[in-house]
């Protein structure tokens, strides 16, 4: 009940401060007041923390046709010249096939290839980007923040890392508030304002808003069939139903109908190359399944197809030098993953996995810029393995260890890995930092001390310090070893000769693990 109370307590001091920091503040889309907790300066600061981060965890800027880029931007500026706040909007292209759209708080907005592949026109482009500018320009990712404020009685706004990954083979290390942020399901009241000032905004920068209207349609009927991608991507966040379709169009008569600019010739021309490559993309996203199943051989010949279509794609040199690498053949898979890098230099996979490869074929110097760069991009386990192996093999041991406590913080099978050679290489000198200890009374009143081996190796030769705590220190009155071995993951427990003693005696004394060897 004490640690109930206390939590409570913790809860109602963060709410107070959080009501003492706020206060209310007009919606500048809606011209409401509402509470905001989330300031415009932590919206920007956000957007801006989280944005190249996700950005490269969602497949990497769409950089095959700068141009096309451009045209989307356009876009979006002309529409964002019109919106009722005025934020650092940008507009970037993701490089993946799942159809989707999302704005982090700031107005930070990306769209897939994949979406992009799909649409009619640039209104229909229009109507997606105006409805992400209205949830960025109306707060509406900043309110769910606020929303978990009185949820978990804590600003999670505060301390913003980087955003997570949909790619699952990759350990990514930070905090996922981007992924959060990006993938979460707005209410429907949020999908309705989004739709309703969206259509506006189209009118107001001279596109027809009936494209809005059309638009919901084709996604309640690829809803309905339960198109394969669609539910993993934009439906996922943006749930279409019949309701939006009819709001939409009650909208759209309140609005008078008034047309407007269509421009499908304009986006069929803009969209040709990715339409073009749709075979090639697909038997890309073909070749990586094949090697998520370990058919390499599958896998090499789709990713051979793609290129064979589209011989200017980084992605699909990067796949195909990391099957060339699994297959030993590493002189093929630096020349793939060379030419990779060249053509997409802002991207984290091919720099991390030219990186691997480099430090296997002996090549440290330029391992470490492939690896450092490629963890600048997107901190990711493999990239400060890598850089942890490196840094131990040229003896800078303080380096390595640094480098493997962070890839060891991730629960892929790297992480767990590092975890493995981070033990290896400083649990003698720090061992306390892997060995923890508990101490109890037994029945009799004596101390006993449980030690947990935490490590992922086997552990011998441990001795533990027992003593009065003196602040954060321990005055040393006794060292006793534990004589066996502990398993990694295994505990032991250790009666000590202090005692007979009470209870409140018994929290005066501290235990640390002092020395210890590994068993290998």
């Amino acid at each position: 009940m004490r640690l109930k109370s206390t939590l409570f307590q913790l809860a109602a001091l963060q709410l107070a401060s959080l009501l003492l920091l706020g206060g209310c503040a007009v919606n500048p889309v809606t011209g409401q007041n509402e509470l905001a907790f989330v300031s415009e300066q932590q919206e920007l600061s956000i957007g801006q923390k989280n944005y190249g981060p996700y950005r490269q965890a969602q497949g990497g800027d769409y950089v095959l046709e700068p141009e096309l880029t451009h045209y989307v931007q356009s876009v979006g500026e002309r529409l964002a010249a019109v919106s009722d706040r005025k934020l650092p909007y940008e507009f970037s292209i993701i490089n993946d096939a799942t159809p989707n759209a999302w704005a982090l708080p700031g107005g930070k907005i990306s769209i897939n290839r994949g979406l992009l592949a799909e649409l009619d026109s640039e209104a229909e482009l229009a109507a997606v980007l105006a409805h992400e500018i209205v949830h960025a320009a109306a707060r509406h990712s900043a309110q769910s923040m606020e929303r978990g404020v009185f949820l978990q009685g804590a600003l999670i706004a505060a301390g913003i890392a980087l955003g997570d990954s949909g790619y699952s083979d990759i350990g990514m290390l930070g905090a996922n508030l981007g992924a959060q942020l990006t993938n979460q399901k707005f209410g429907r009241d949020d999908e309705t304002e989004a739709d309703l000032y969206g259509m506006r905004y189209m009118v107001r920068a001279g596109y027809d808003p009936a494209a809005a209207v059309s638009l919901q349609e084709t996604f309640v009927r690829l809803a309905g069939d339960e198109a394969p991608g669609w539910l993993d991507g934009l439906f996922a966040s943006h749930p279409p139903s019949p309701e939006r379709v009819q709001d939409n169009r009650r909208l759209l008569t309140e609005l008078g109908n008034p047309g407007g600019e269509i421009g499908r010739a304009r986006y069929q021309r803009a969209i040709a190359r990715i339409k073009r490559n749709k075979p090639a993309y697909a038997a890309y996203d073909t070749a990586k399944k094949a090697l998520a199943a370990d058919d390499r051989a599958t896998a090499l010949r789709k990713v051979d197809e793609a290129l064979r279509i589209e011989p200017d794609e980084a992605a699909f040199y990067t796949l195909r030098g990391e099957i060339k690498a699994m297959g030993k053949d590493t002189r093929a898979a630096y020349k793939d993953l060379d030419r990779a890098v060249a053509l997409n230099p802002g991207y984290f996979r091919p720099l991390l996995a030219r990186g691997v490869v480099r430090r296997l074929s002996g090549d440290d110097a330029g391992a470490a810029a492939d690896l450092r760069r490629s963890a600048e991009l997107l901190p990711t386990a493999e990239a400060y393995y890598g850089l942890g192996l490196v840094s131990a093999e040229q003896g800078e041991r303080a380096q390595a260890v640094g480098y493997l406590r962070k890839a060891a913080t991730s629960q892929s099978a790297v992480g767990q890995r590092a975890g493995v050679q981070l033990a290896k290489l400083d649990l003698e000198a720090n061992p306390g930092r892997y060995l923890s200890t508990a101490l109890g009374l037994t029945q009799d009143g004596y101390l006993v001390v449980n030690v947990s081996n935490d490590t992922k190796v086997a552990v011998r030769d441990i001795e533990v310090t027992l003593g009065p705590r003196s602040g954060d220190s321990i005055r040393r009155q006794a060292v006793a070893p534990l004589g066996m071995t502990l398993q990694a993951g295994q505990k032991a427990q250790l009666r000590t000769r202090f005692g007979p003693m009470d209870l409140a005696t018994a929290r005066r004394y501290g235990a640390a693990v002092s020395a210890a060897r590994l068993a290998e």
